[in-house]
């Protein structure tokens, strides 16, 4: 007996993607426990969108701040999610994808971390042992 593997979502996608508390765009797949942001460890989890208007793909990444590390010790890292998630609806296809929304939407409360944009900022030396 075999065990068939199906890939839904592709390396393009990862590549596009990007963690909304802390902007950087590097992830680990744990075996078993997830998918995280490399750099805060927010969890982040794809899902198929039931709703596609023609585009080859269109995925729900839904992001999760209840494993993020550090979020509570200088939010000029990282930034808090409404509720402690939030989530982005990706349409396209490889080297061709486009946010099509947020949940919630950005606002004044809110507004999800541009990719970079905390990539100038160093981090002090008392957080790192924080994790």
């Amino acid at each position: 007996m075999s065990l068939e593997i199906i890939d839904r979502h592709s390396e393009a996608l990862f590549e596009f993607l990007w963690c909304p508390v802390c902007g950087h765009e590097v992830f680990s797949h744990i075996p078993f426990e997830g998918v995280f942001c490399k750099n805060c460890n927010t969890q982040v989890e794809l899902q198929e969108s039931r709703e596609t208007r023609g585009y080859e793909e269109a995925v729900l990444a839904c992001f999760d701040t209840h494993s993020t590390w550090n979020l509570h010790v200088d939010e000029k890292l990282r930034r808090d999610l409404p509720d402690g998630s939030a989530r982005v609806k990706i349409l396209g296809a490889p080297g061709a994808y486009e946010v099509d929304w947020w949940s919630p939407a950005p606002g004044d409360d809110w507004q999800p971390v541009e990719q970079g944009e905390f990539d100038d900022v160093d981090e002090p030396a008392d957080i790192s042992h924080l994790a």
